[in-house]
């Protein structure tokens, strides 16, 4: 970076399970924003091939892989769910490789362009700091577990276990810049976003996004 003045924002978007962070990701992409996925990333960087896969197998085992050499994800799930070790051993190599692609996309974005990093587990990973705006969507955690059941087709049951075993709203909303309600009907969101969006573009001095 040359000048903090010139530095662009570091923007990134959080949210629970059904929290309308998806809807807000895609809003945003609509009004010109670069839209980082990490959770496409967490998948990209672990492609056939690739090193971040040669990594997983030597950490885990060459039982981690499918019949077609791809990543068997229930297999590595069930490696990984219950024993707290080896999950921190996982992300210890998919974070880094995830984060550094998505500074690599970033690094090539025009300099006028508004970035945002949709980072699902930014609490969860200690990751707010690296930011200098965290937007996060926020709604009532049993209205958030009713829209879970309703689009996953779940139980209620399984729904509340996957909302605890993210940070809670506390957590979220403590590292909050702008927050989103999104406990409303999911048509006012537009509205909301656009308000959002001004904000982002005030930060970059009103600098439109190419």
């Amino acid at each position: 970076m040359d000048s903090h003045q010139h530095r662009r924002p570091r923007i990134a978007l959080t949210g629970g399970i059904a929290s309308g962070k998806s809807t807000v990701s895609r809003l945003l992409a609509e009004h010109g924003a670069l839209v980082i996925d990490y959770d496409l990333l967490s998948h990209r960087v672990v492609d056939p091939g690739s090193g971040g896969l040669a990594a997983v197998v030597a950490a885990f085992g060459p039982e981690v892989l499918a019949a077609d050499g791809s990543l068997d994800r229930a297999v590595l799930a069930g490696l990984v769910f219950t024993d707290p070790g080896r999950r921190r051993r996982l992300e210890g190599i998919i974070h880094p490789l995830v984060e550094a692609e998505a500074d690599r996309i970033e690094a090539g974005a025009a300099a006028g362009r508004v970035v945002v990093h949709d980072l699902p587990l930014l609490v969860e990973a200690g990751l707010a700091e690296g930011f200098d705006v965290v937007i996060v969507t926020d709604i009532d955690p049993d209205e958030q577990v009713r829209r879970a059941v309703r689009r996953d087709g779940t139980t209620e049951a399984h729904a509340r276990a996957r909302v605890a075993a993210q940070a809670d709203r506390r957590e979220r909303l403590a590292v909050a810049d702008i927050v989103i309600d999104t406990s409303g009907p999911l048509d006012v969101l537009p509205g909301i976003v656009d308000g959002v969006w001004q904000q982002l573009l005030d930060l970059r001095g009103g600098t439109e996004c190419s």
